[in-house]
């Protein structure tokens, strides 16, 4: 099942074990299921003499095994084989129950985890095709191998297909807590805490007694922007600390980026990757899985609070982004995760062999037709505007496209279902006014960003649209504030663009330090 050649890396990958693990596999007796599981642990485990694999035979739906350490449980389960992106899932599982993971993370969140109450269950389903699934179903092992009250089971749907069905899942990453939906599509480490903190509630814990960090600059936001940033200023020699939920931010959900130049082409997940290691080359403190719950001006100071953290500052630079923007209209909202997508590389496969829409003519939703079009008997796009905003080699593709149908001057009006499945969508042509409901099982949503300023809402000058006004050097409406990338007015929203923004604010910011302006 494995090549030689990935065997020869988990041989240097597990080559510094410390820790007996045990791959405990729970199945039913002459499972076919469960032979493949079994070849495929047994082939993980002898790349190591500290991974061993123990069967244990029990009536079950679909074979599963759990990763023991030292003969204690980590509470990290995997119902299906964990190939495809969800390998390295399996990987960074073993790591980090030795504690070697590089995605552990530091004091402060390992506290918050620690103190969540207890007992929960969490069922992470997944797609081995979903770009995003990842990303949700490390953070939630992270929270169980540090919370002995938690466990996480990561479910391939493809081996439960009953219950997926009776679940209704038509989204990926789907996590249930006690069998109640979480979480539906990407998330981060800190996102899904909170959310668990909401519902469970946390002990008292002196470990998270509040902490404040000083720093020259601090840069809100680890994207192309933020990235960047930090860069220059720690080249600039200024103490620089990034609080971000993630390194990457939005580029993580894009898979082809072949317009970054002298990179003729890379991944958006191995994009993120290569940021995090180029800010790893400074001394550069990277404070990921943080959320900003608020920030102040205290004379020259400038506050970022999180939860059990302050950061204070002479220089903030927000680099925060964007988020999908949602159509706001009636049915979207019940709909999510049950008929309304963003992401066709994680969704698209619940579609297959269904008519679906696409809602958005830029390059985003026409690229996303295209995909669905190879799995889906028929894609409708609609198109508010007269004509598409879609790259012209994109557009003549989707027209020479035989089961595309482009619908341009058109507005949606409703996302029509029951609450569990979508049944169509209902649209006006903003020229006739006729109103039509083209019966899709499926909606994808690919109209552009949101900045993520609100924030700053009333602290900074923002556009109609609440974009951060800034000058031609990155400078926002408070002295001593900087914006940079897709949060800013700054047009074309490109990684490119958002990295050179990045970088002119730091310039900036080492400008103004310079004539004492920051003081």
């Amino acid at each position: 099942m494995l090549d030689k050649d990935i065997t020869d890396q988990l041989k240097t990958i597990f080559g510094n074990l410390k820790s007996d693990i045990v791959f405990r596999l729970y199945t039913a007796p002459d499972s076919q299921a469960a032979a493949e599981m079994s070849s495929f642990i047994d082939e993980v485990a002898a790349t190591s003499p500290h991974l061993s694999v123990e069967v244990s035979p029990t009536e079950t739906d679909a074979p599963v095994f759990e990763i023991v350490k030292e003969n204690i449980p980590t509470g990290v389960k995997f119902c299906g084989i964990p190939n495809g992106h969800e390998f390295t899932t399996l990987l960074l599982a073993v790591l980090n129950a030795d504690g070697q993971g590089k995605n552990l993370p530091d004091a402060t969140l390992a506290a918050r985890i620690k103190s969540l109450n207890g007992p929960v269950e969490l069922q992470t389903f997944v797609s081995l095709t979903c770009t995003n699934c990842p990303d949700v179903a490390q953070a939630l092992d992270i929270i169980a191998l540090l919370n002995p009250q938690i466990t996480n089971t990561v479910i391939d749907g493809a081996v439960v297909p009953d219950l997926v069905k009776e679940l209704n899942i038509q989204s990926v990453p789907a996590v249930y807590a006690d069998g109640k939906l979480l979480s539906v599509g990407r998330s981060s480490l800190v996102d899904l805490l909170e959310k668990l903190e909401n519902i469970y509630g946390t002990s008292q814990n002196t470990d998270t007694t509040p902490v404040t960090r000083e720093y020259d600059v601090v840069v809100l936001g680890g994207g192309p922007a933020g990235a960047a940033a930090a860069i220059y200023c720690a080249r600039k020699g200024f103490r620089t600390a990034v609080v971000a939920k993630t390194i990457g931010g939005q580029v993580r959900e894009t898979m082809d980026i072949e317009n970054l130049i002298s990179v003729p082409e890379t991944t958006g997940p191995r994009l993120a990757s290569d940021l995090k290691e180029h800010l790893s080359r400074y001394p550069i403190d990277l404070f990921e899985n943080r959320t900003a719950d608020s920030a102040v001006v205290s004379g020259s100071a400038k506050v970022i609070v999180c939860a059990n953290e302050t950061f204070r500052c002479k220089a903030l630079i927000i680099a925060t982004g964007a988020g999908w923007r949602k159509l706001s209209v009636p049915g979207e909202a019940e709909h999510l995760g049950h008929g309304v997508a963003f992401c066709t590389h994680c969704d698209g496969p619940f579609y297959a062999g269904k008519r679906v829409a696409v809602v958005g003519g830029g390059n985003s939703g026409i690229e996303a037709a295209i995909d669905l079009a190879a799995i889906c008997p028929h894609v409708d796009v609609f198109e508010y505007m007269d004509t598409l905003k879609a790259d012209g080699v994109l557009q003549t593709k989707a027209e020479s496209t035989d089961n595309i149908d482009i619908h341009v001057s058109t507005q949606v009006l409703e996302i029509e279902g029951d609450g569990k499945n979508v049944t169509g969508i209902k649209v006006r042509d903003r020229i006739s006014a006729h109103e039509t409901v083209y019966p899709v099982s499926g909606v994808f949503v690919q109209i552009g960003l949101v900045p993520n300023s609100a924030l700053f809402r009333d602290m900074l000058a923002l556009t109609g649209t609440g974009e951060i006004i800034v000058d031609d050097r990155c400078r926002t409406s408070v002295k001593g504030i900087y914006a940079a990338g897709d949060v800013t007015n700054v047009p074309y929203k490109q990684i490119i663009v958002a990295m050179g923004e990045g970088a002119k604010a730091a310039l900036s910011v080492f400008e103004d330090s310079m004539r004492g302006e920051l003081d």
